[in-house]
Formats: C-alpha cells, structure tokens, sequence
C-alpha cells in the first residue's frame, strides 16, 4: 500500500506542479478581473475631484445629498414593488407547471423564459409602443403616467420574471406525497394544505427568488433609462454622474450604494441555504399530477393571461421594428434595419456584440471549467484552491453597474501595466466573463462533484498524466454542463447592458449599447430593430448549441446509454 501511493505521488508529481502553476495564473486572473477593480472603487471613493485622499469626506458629501436620497428611495421603492409583483406571479406559474398536468406546459416554459433572450431595454421600449403617448392603449395610462414608477415595474417584472421562475420550478419540483395524502384524510382543504405543506416547504425558494428580483430590480440600468422619465433610480443617476459630468468620486460612492443590497442579499441567502433542511425523505413518495378540471381550467387561464402579457411585450417591440410608423401606418418595412442611417452603432455594433460574445463563450468556458476543475481535483493545493472558489463566487454579489464602473477605475488608471486594454473589444470579454462567472463556475463544480474522486488517483497509479484523464474522461463525463456554460456566456454577453455601459468605445460600441444610444436620439424604432436582432441571434445560439450537444453527446457520451444486448 506505501509503494502504492509513493507510485501515485511520484507519477502525478510534475502534473501536480504544473496543475498548480495553472490554478494560481487563473487565480491572479479572477483576482485582476474581479477583486482589483472592486478595489478601485474604494479608492476613488476615498479620493476627491482631484485625486488626493479625502477620506470619509466625498462619502459623506455625497450622502448628503438630496438627489441621492431621492434616487435611492425611488430604487426601494421601484424594487419592493417589482418583487411583491412578480413573486406571486412566477409562484403560481412553477405551482401550474410542476403541480398540475397543464396542457402546452412547454410551451408555456418556453414562453416564460423567453425574456432572457431580450436586453433590459427591450420591455421598455415595448411599454413605450404601448402605452407611450403614441400607444396603442395609451389611455391604460393616461397623461404619460407610464414613463416613471408604473412603467419601471412593469419593465422589470418582465426582467426578472424568468430568473424568479427558475428558482421557483426547483423548489416546487419535488414534495412527498405522503403529506398531502395525511392532510386530505385529516379533512385539510386546498388552501390548509397550501399554508401549511407547500408554502413552508418552498419558502427558502420564495425568500431567494425575492432576494434576486429585488437585487436585479434595484441595480439594474436599461429599463428605467428608457421609460423611467424624471423617476429618480440609483443606477440611472451613478450613469448621470460618470458619463454626463465625469464625476468619478460621486460616481464611486453611488456604486458602493449599489454594491450593499446585492451584498446583503447574497449574504442572507447563504445564511438562509445553511439553514434549510432536507425536506423530502429517502421514503418520499413522488407527488402525483393533478388532473381535476377546475384546477387545469384556473392553471391554463393563468398561464396564458401571464404568458400572454411576456408574449406582448416581446411581440410589440419585434412587429415595432417591421412597421412602417407606429402605430399611423403598419405596412410592412425593413426601413429600420438601415442602421447606417441612423445614429448608435449601426452594424458595426452587431458585429461587435456577435464577437464579443463569441470571445466571452470561448474564454469563459476554459477560464470556468479549468478554475473549477483545479479547484476540486488539485488536492495537493487546498488553499489555492479554497481562495478560487471564494473569488469565483464574488460576482454573484457585484451588479453589473458596479463592475462596469470599477473596470474604469482600474484599467483606465496611466499607472497601471494593463492599461492598454481599456478601450478594446478585449475588456468587455473579460468585463463580461467576470460578471457572469458565479453562475457558471456553480454549474462546472456541480458536474465535476458527480464524478468518482478516485478517477484522477487510479489514473496516477497507472502512470497515465493528470491532462490525459482531464481530456479523456472528465471533459467528456462533463461535456453537457460546459456546453450550457458556453451557451450561458454567450446569450448573456449578447444581452447585458449595464456591465458594458462605461467601457465601449466608438469603435467598439455594442448592439444592446446601440439600442440605448438610438432611443436617446429619438430612433425607437430602429432601437426595437436591433433589439429585435438581439433577440433572433440570441435564439439562433440556443438552437445551434442545442443541435450541437445532441450531436455531440451522441458521438461522445454512448458509454450512458444502456446495453441492448
């Protein structure tokens, strides 16, 4: 047994090494993307208009401000409204697709999830065509109501509806039959049993999907800059300050603002995950579909009218974009497509976002996968790779705003080696990668945990290198969660505007930035064109990257498919 691991030792030796060579580059990596601009924040904050260290004084100047008071109340407010809306909203819709045998259910998830596709801008622009003082149904709202409060919620639970509803279809998927078969003998009706069973059962899922939307809510750019009006938001006036007066320091302490209840919120989740306990048994009977007509009847009704309301305000902006004038003359027109003529970007911004979103896909991927793989395999560096982790899962609580400014800080710093990236279509990859990080190094370190542990040890002993078992089998065993992180990486580079907002150029503006810039000018319909090219790109991915992991699972993964013989 001693000669046996003195062998395992000896053969995997250098591989240990240069596996460690390699978690501590990608370590420097998330620390020079995540951690340093972070930093830099801080700094500007403590430092006045003219760079000298000012203390607690900016901090404090700015706090005492009362348009800082204003905003900050208004994005309160803006997020407890949109999270008592779309919290019951995307509860009763999970409840109907996991409780009830619905007709279309995946049509119904479909259309639900469908807002991801879309930039924040795009429901803005909707409400606009809608119920904008040239909308369809402009009396809804009459004296141009819509552009302030009512028109921020109604945009942002379109937003953050899908990322409600997933966390909601995980808590509401699995539940023991047993109880609920207990309580209909003890005489408890639907709604007993609701209170008492399911509502208990699902609550740490309730409070997370609250603590998302409302982070989302609060710190989120796009939606209140195109139908916000005069409605005073943090997110809105952290952009006034940098872009519109190139007030750094005020810019600093409204990102810190920003930074607190995403912190916040990610702490009481993880104090609340420590907290849940394991609600179904190895006894659990599975819960059983329930067909009663009534039931179906109120559950379709409620998909459709929820579902609905998603499908028209992604279709408005889509049919904005094929109509001649809205809403005077609706013959058909590709006129907005001509982006050349217009002011935003035009198709160089297409172009751009198409790349950095490839970059952002390709990048991620290697950066996520080899992170979590030397962070779980490397056991030789435990420190090393207990530090990743803790970085990698500092973004989750970083908004995108707050990145975005911190990268300002950082990169465009004179003094600093790499400030040559500001400005290139290569710091938006690496803004983009580190904003969404979080998620996807959750999902790698998920797959690599279903694997044995002793599949690098054994592979050790026979003297076969560390990089032949990680190309040959882990890679392999882990090729469908990598592809849903390069799909993740890649939609989501397509979408985002708040990470990018400070960081693109003229010459590398961005498709859903060009959205933004040609609502500013008056161009809304030409914003819902290239919105709507956002959207059909972002689709067109998801087909292909489905297409291609059938493909590939069929060529790569037989060894999960039963024996016939």
């Amino acid at each position: 047994m001693i000669s046996l691991k003195r062998e395992r030792r000896i053969a995997s030796g250098m591989d240990e090494k240069l596996g460690g060579l390699l978690l501590w580059l990608l370590l420097t990596l998330l620390v020079v993307a995540v951690v340093l601009p972070l930093a830099a924040i801080l700094g500007k904050a403590l430092t006045d208009s003219d760079g000298r260290f000012a203390g607690l004084t900016q901090i404090s100047h700015t706090l005492a401000q009362p348009g800082l008071l204003r905003a900050t109340s208004g994005s309160v407010q803006v997020a407890i409204a949109s999270t008592l809306l779309v919290v019951p909203l995307a509860y009763g819709y999970a409840a109907a697709l996991t409780r009830v045998a619905l007709p279309l259910r995946g049509l119904f998830r479909l259309l639900a999830l469908l807002p991801l596709l879309a930039p924040s801008l795009l429901p803005g622009i909707s409400l606009v065509y809608l119920f904008g003082n040239q909308g369809l149904l402009k009396t809804w709202f009459p004296d141009g109501s819509i552009y302030g409060f009512a028109g921020i919620v109604l945009g942002e639970a379109f937003y953050t509806f899908p990322h409600a509803l997933m966390i909601l279809l995980t808590a509401l998927a699995v539940g023991d039959a047993r109880l609920y078969e207990a309580a209909r003998t003890m005489g408890a009706g639907r709604l007993r049993q609701f209170l008492t069973i399911t509502l208990p059962a699902t609550r740490y899922g309730v409070v997370s999907a609250a603590l998302v939307v409302f982070t989302l809510t609060i710190t989120d750019f796009g939606v209140a800059k195109v139908i916000g009006g005069q409605y005073p938001v943090l997110a809105v006036e952290a952009y006034k300050q940098v872009i519109g007066q190139q007030n750094f320091p005020q810019g600093a302490v409204i990102g810190l603002l920003l930074l607190l209840p995403a912190m916040l919120s990610f702490m009481l989740d993880r104090k609340l995950q420590r907290r849940q306990q394991t609600l179904v048994s190895a006894r659990a009977q599975p819960l059983q579909m329930v067909h009663s007509w009534p039931v179906r009847l109120v559950a379709l009704s409620f998909c459709s009218v929820v579902g609905g309301a998603l499908l028209l305000l992604l279709g408005t902006a889509i049919a904005a974009a094929f109509i001649q004038l809205w809403p005077y003359q609706l013959q058909f027109t590709l006129t907005h497509f001509d982006f050349d003529s217009v002011d935003g970007g035009g198709w160089l911004a297409f172009g751009n976002s198409l790349k950095m979103a490839l970059g952002t896909a390709l990048l991620g991927t290697c950066v996520v996968f080899l992170g979590a793989w030397s962070s779980c395999k490397l056991r030789s560096i435990p420190t090393g790779g207990q530090l990743l982790h803790a970085i990698a899962m500092l973004p989750m609580a970083v908004p995108g705003l707050v990145l975005g400014l911190g990268y300002i800080f950082f990169f465009n710093s004179d003094g600093n080696p790499l400030h040559g990236l500001y400005g290139s279509l290569s710091i938006l990859v690496l803004c983009s990668v580190a904003h969404f990080y979080t998620t996807a190094h959750m999902t790698a370190r998920t797959a690599l945990a279903q694997l044995d542990p002793d599949f690098e040890p054994v592979a050790a002993s026979l003297k076969v290198p560390l990089w032949t078992t990680l190309w040959r089998v882990t890679l392999p065993a882990c090729l469908p969660a990598v592809l849903e992180i390069a799909r993740y990486f890649f939609v989501s580079a397509m979408t985002t505007v708040s990470a990018v907002i400070f960081l693109y150029t003229p010459d590398t503006v961005l498709a859903a930035v060009a959205v933004l810039n040609m609502d500013d000018a008056g161009d809304t319909a030409a914003a819902a064109a290239m919105a709507t090219l956002i959207v059909a790109s972002s689709a067109t991915v998801c087909l292909l990257f489905a297409l291609l992991s059938h493909w590939l699972l069929a060529q790569s993964q037989r060894w999960r498919q039963p024996n016939k013989h």
